[in-house]
């Protein structure tokens, strides 16, 4: 269970902070179920209820620092995500980003960014579904990143660029 102050991942709504711990006080909810009420990263006064033990939704605490860390450093490593239908890739990205796990972003991302360069190279445009997906993975990822390393949203992409430059 989550505290006030937390900093989680919930859905495919991102960073949030646990701003409560509490009962609805609305008809029809049940009153004696504690429900998380959350704010989304950088949306203060938006507001998010979701129930403490709910299922269906996926609700994690976001990484320690040691674990950004390990993840930077397996970014060469990491498989891009194999899409053989381009009818299904804007479903395959969907489910990456529902998914709530930096690991896939990362590879969303590095596959993103491949596929950009290629249709450059080929002369074409990148499409506005891969921009997209890649832009709110790419906020997920430096946000949490931010929060576990202590760093400005805007240092993110350097940190790890020069993290990666001193591994190889």
């Amino acid at each position: 269970m989550f505290e006030k102050g937390d900093y989680v991942v919930y859905g495919s709504t991102g960073i949030c902070v646990v701003k409560d711990i509490t009962a609805m006080e609305m008809q029809g909810a049940d009153h004696e179920k504690p429900y998380y009420v959350l704010e989304p990263y950088g949306q203060p006064g938006r507001r998010i209820f979701t129930p403490v033990d709910n299922p269906k939704m996926k609700l994690r605490r976001i990484s320690s620092k040691e674990e950004v860390l390990a993840m930077i450093d397996r970014i060469p490593q990491l498989e891009q995500i194999g899409v053989t239908e381009e009818k299904l890739r804007e479903q395959v990205y969907k489910e990456c980003m529902r998914s709530c796990d930096c690991v896939n972003w990362i590879r969303m991302m590095k596959t993103l960014y491949l596929r950009r360069q290629e249709r450059v190279r080929q002369g074409k445009k990148v499409t506005a579904t891969d921009e997209r997906y890649y832009r709110l993975a790419e906020d997920n990822l430096f946000t949490e990143f931010s929060i576990s390393l202590e760093l400005p949203r805007q240092q993110v992409q350097g940190f790890i660029t020069e993290r990666l430059e001193r591994v190889k």
